[in-house]
């Protein structure tokens, strides 16, 4: 009697055993990092992302966050990925320095001057840009900007000679840019953005550029209440992905889940305009001053940029990629300016 079924439960035994292999084949657990404090907006936005994630696959694909920094800081979430103890990270552009300096040819100082600016310029190089970053192992799902950078002191700073006596952090991911401030003649000390606030308390440095959004929520601005109101360059970020983990995402899934994130990215595009001015008025009622850049102080600061992208354009960052976001940046304002001349003939 036994022989007689053995077929029949061999063949059960095999689907058995098929469908325990399966099951954590196809189950995906992404591990993603990011120095957003937990609770904040990007937090949030990121905890939603996860959420929707796991529905869209069925509970296939489970996103766990790792907030404020617990995966270290940017240039260490990057490493983490490439070794596959991190799959994907909430990352700016500090990190994606640390992957390739090219990336920085957005984020050079006073080149792209206002919203309007980046988003047309982003969209125009976002081929470029995800192909160096795919060449290197990553894809980038969405970009971000986050807001404008600007200088916070521990003293009034309006000046590029008044920034030359401070002790202004900068992260050891860029060698090149950094080594740019110090040709300038800047005092750079590379300290990682996870160990920013104590070397802050401590004196180890006295200055730092970050948005004011940022500023307000990592608390920086405590120990350094003067921001010049001077908007040196977009600080822009994205949801990245090491392209290994990507890989093993169901394609047909793939165009549903990069929907999920840029429809929460919008959202926090809009949040992020309300909560940074939110976040001024919190700060300037906790000891913050805001000081006016006078149109000389602006012109010096131009003219010492423009010393500093000579020994940068060329090098890490090729000439041709920073020609081609002038490029895009003149046909911009070129077309944005038509219109007022056109109207002013009339």
């Amino acid at each position: 009697m036994p022989k007689k079924h053995t077929p029949y439960l061999h063949a059960v035994l095999i689907l058995i055993l098929l469908s325990i292999l399966a099951a954590p084949l196809s189950a995906q657990v992404i591990k993603m990092g990011s120095l957003a404090p937990e609770g904040s907006p990007w937090d949030r936005a990121l905890q939603r992302i996860a959420v929707d994630w796991s529905k869209l696959s069925g509970g296939e694909i489970r996103v766990k966050v790792y907030p404020g920094g617990i995966a270290g800081a940017e240039p260490d979430m990057v490493r983490k990925m490439r070794i596959n103890q991190l799959q994907a990270a909430a990352i700016t552009g500090i990190g994606l320095g640390s992957i390739t300096e090219s990336i920085y040819a957005i984020q050079l100082p006073l080149l792209i001057r206002t919203d309007a600016e980046f988003d047309y310029v982003i969209q125009q190089m976002q081929p470029t840009l995800n192909a160096l970053l795919e060449d290197k192992g990553f894809t980038m799902l969405a970009w971000f900007l986050a807001g404008w950078a600007h200088f916070f002191t521990k003293t009034p700073m309006v000046t590029p000679a008044e920034m030359k006596k401070l002790k202004m952090q900068v992260d050891d991911s860029a060698p090149t840019i950094n080594q740019a401030w110090k040709e300038m003649g800047f005092h750079i000390v590379p300290v990682p953005s996870t160990q920013v606030l104590p070397a802050l308390q401590s004196g180890m440095i006295e200055a730092f550029i970050l948005t004011p959004l940022t500023a307000a929520a990592t608390q920086w601005f405590g120990p350094a209440k003067h921001m010049a109101d001077l908007q040196i360059a977009p600080m822009f970020g994205g949801i990245l992905f090491s392209q290994r983990a990507w890989d093993r995402i169901d394609p047909d899934l793939k165009p549903k889940l990069i929907a999920a994130v840029e429809r929460h990215l919008d959202t926090l595009r809009r949040e992020t305009l309300e909560l940074e001015a939110e976040a001024l008025r919190v700060m300037l009622d906790n000891g913050l001053v805001i000081h006016p850049v006078p149109a000389a102080a602006a012109a010096e600061w131009e003219r010492v940029v423009a010393e500093g992208l000579e020994i940068v354009v060329g090098g890490a960052v090729p000439a041709e990629l920073v020609e081609e976001v002038r490029g895009h940046l003149r046909d911009f304002r070129d077309e944005t300016a038509a219109p007022t001349a056109s109207g002013s003939n009339q």
